[in-house]
């Protein structure tokens, strides 16, 4: 059957007709029945039941018989579940522009007690959806992007991407720290809060002294020899600086934030390992997650690279 759309309909009232032409264009052919006048209704299940129109969802239609567009996908998952839904986490973060994070499935924020329906539809149930924690103007109805970003680390499957999807936001230049510290301030219960806290002070840039104490810890952990602090490496036109050093051993370690993911700074990042790693030195690079979070992983590296360069401990 070829593709039949409401352009094509007939035997209608035309006033009613073109109010249903404009929901239906303000909402890619997309339209909830609660939406619809008794008359519409009448008139939107018969042309479901003619095969012209679509019937994805209970009280949805799709005003053809084609192919759904990924715009229509959304459209359906938002009118599917009650009034106060909104998309949300990654999906409504990627709609804003955020990159790096494909996600297939659609995430929803939905009042409790909802009853959710649809393939590949993941909804989350939430007390704490504020009026503004919604866009006022983006269609379909979603979540403003610090909530987007909060509620997607909280829902993420590692710490890592967490503090990832976190600092993405701000280095993409899509959010400003300090907006997702109001956002999450308003977020209730949240999964993860402390670790989102911690990539927001990362964002912040407040990464420098916070790292350099959980590195301690880790040298106190492993019973490390005595590193030397922001020691500098001479070379004719430019000098670098390092973290941590053992210059006995060879072996630098270098604590990386939010900072270093823009272009720039990593090209700058390269070009300072390749000039140490040339001169002779072990460099080890970390994240500030890695040195909070993964203590013994970053440990037994350090022991290894020491012990290389002739450390007997």
């Amino acid at each position: 059957m070829p593709t039949v759309s409401i352009l094509d309909a007939v035997h209608h009232d035309h006033s009613e007709l073109s109010d249903l032409r404009a929901l239906l264009a303000l909402q890619d052919s997309v339209v909830a029945r609660r939406q619809l006048s008794p008359r519409d209704q009448c008139f939107a299940q018969r042309r479901a039941r003619s095969g012209h129109w679509q019937n994805p969802s209970r009280g949805v239609y799709v005003a053809h018989n084609g192919v759904l567009t990924e715009q229509q996908r959304f459209w359906i998952a938002v009118l599917s579940t009650p009034t106060g839904s909104a998309l949300a986490g990654l999906t409504a973060a990627s709609l804003e522009g955020l990159r790096g994070f494909e996600c297939n499935a659609v995430h929803l924020v939905v009042p409790p007690g909802s009853r959710v329906q649809g393939r590949g539809v993941i909804p989350h149930v939430s007390k704490h959806l504020a009026d503004t924690d919604v866009h006022p103007a983006r269609l379909p109805r979603r979540t403003r992007l610090p909530r987007s970003l909060i509620d997607a680390a909280s829902w993420a499957n590692t710490d890592r991407k967490a503090c990832a999807l976190i600092l993405s936001g701000v280095q993409q230049r899509l959010v400003r720290s300090q907006d997702l510290r109001t956002a999450l301030s308003r977020r209730g219960r949240c999964h993860r809060r402390a670790l989102i806290t911690e990539a927001i002070i990362d964002a912040e840039g407040g990464i420098a002294s916070v790292p350099e104490k959980e590195f301690a810890s880790i040298c106190r952990l492993f019973r490390l020899p005595e590193p030397q602090r922001q020691s500098v490496y001479r070379r004719p036109g430019k000098n670098f600086y390092l973290d941590t050093e053992w210059e006995e051993y060879g072996v630098a370690v270098e604590v990386h934030g939010m900072q270093h993911l823009d272009v720039a700074h990593w090209d700058a990042d390269l070009d300072r390992h390749a000039a140490l790693t040339a001169s002779g030195r072990r460099i080890l690079q970390f994240t500030s997650h890695s040195v909070r979070h993964r203590k013994s992983w970053v440990g037994e590296l350090v022991s290894a690279a020491l012990r290389r360069g002739g450390w007997a401990g």
